[in-house]
């Protein structure tokens, strides 16, 4: 078990259950908090460590591969394509009459299964049969990063941290220093590390857009291509704007004179703020559509539309006279 073991950092035990997993996330979030430990750079460490164990014991897939593989249950696909291969490998050994065919040595369990993959190697030879294991591909990566509707409609771009797999600088990846496991990546060839790269949001994405990074994922056990990297996106919710697929919708004030006479009124959008026309007679609730001054269509020039729906506002403390002219209105139009 690594020594980061994750159900330590959220003090449960391993059979906790899913309820008691979230409670104590949520007790330790709170205290370690950013928002709540300013400039600590301590807490901050503490807080990303207790999200990472907390992903993935919230998630029944990635808990059960991690009961199972410990700190390289990213790697579980791998490692059981590989035993799956290995029990190939034992059904072959005997043919159909009870003769045994050697393939060049003993085949063992998931500690070879193991060697095999972190050192690169994949074939089996012998009595001049061979097979070498196509190289693997490494795991694609996944994280989430939040923008706010402004970053969404310009583009942007983000500084992304990940706990990686790196390639052991003693062993330069092979697992093995003068044909002994090597002390440091323990023979794996990879030691754990963070790797920070800077990723660009194109504009017009939304929430649960993802943006792929290629060979930017997990490298490959045996000399395959790295895997990619997916920056899954979440816009925040706006104080002014609602959107909806590419258009914005906004609501805009109108004084009670304007609406009836005509006029103008200023119509904020995310490059600043138009003036719109209010025909005389303007209904409450009607809307006007600005057509391009909405949010970017990705991957495409084109613009959706923003949709500013009329609010025709009352006066408020009438004077004396104000309140006469209403009177003079009100019999003039009747009840």
């Amino acid at each position: 078990m690594s020594p980061a073991d994750f159900y330590s950092i959220l003090g449960v035990a391993r059979g906790a259950t899913e309820k008691e997993i979230k409670a104590a996330y949520r007790k330790l979030a709170r205290k370690y908090h950013p928002d709540v430990n300013p400039g600590d750079k301590t807490a901050e460490a503490r807080f990303k460590e207790i999200n990472n164990a907390y992903e993935v014991l919230s998630d029944k897939d990635k808990r059960q591969k991690y009961d199972k593989y410990g700190d390289k249950w990213q790697y579980a696909d791998q490692f059981e394509e590989a035993e799956r291969q290995q029990s190939q490998y034992r059904q072959y050994s005997t043919g159909g009459g009870g003769q045994a065919f050697h393939f060049g040595g003993d085949i063992g369990g998931m500690d070879s299964i193991f060697d095999d993959l972190f050192s690169g190697r994949g074939g089996f030879t012998g009595g001049g049969f061979s097979r070498q294991a196509r190289p693997r591909r490494g795991q694609d990566l996944e994280t989430e990063v939040e923008v706010t509707l402004e970053e969404a409609f310009a583009g942007t771009a983000r500084t992304i941290s990940l706990q990686a797999q790196e390639p052991c600088a003693s062993c330069h990846g092979t697992g093995q220093i003068a044909n002994v496991a090597c002390s440091v990546c323990r023979g794996a060839g990879f030691v754990a590390g963070v790797k920070r790269l800077e990723v660009k949001i194109p504009a017009g994405v939304t929430t649960g857009s993802r943006v792929k990074v290629t060979g930017k994922g997990q490298p490959s056990f045996s000399g395959g291509p790295a895997g990619d990297l997916y920056l899954v996106v979440r816009v925040r919710p706006h104080g002014t704007f609602e959107r909806r697929g590419d258009n914005l919708h906004v609501t805009v004030n109108v004084p009670l004179t304007t609406a009836a006479l005509g006029g103008t009124v200023q119509v904020p959008t995310l490059k600043g703020k138009l003036e719109l026309k209010v025909p005389a007679e303007t209904q409450n609730g009607r809307v006007f559509k600005l057509g391009g001054q909405g949010m970017p269509h990705l991957g495409k020039a084109q613009k959706g539309d923003l949709l500013a729906r009329v609010n025709v506002v009352l006066p408020e403390k009438l004077s004396e006279k104000e309140k006469e002219l209403f009177g003079q209105l009100r019999d003039i139009r009747g009840a």
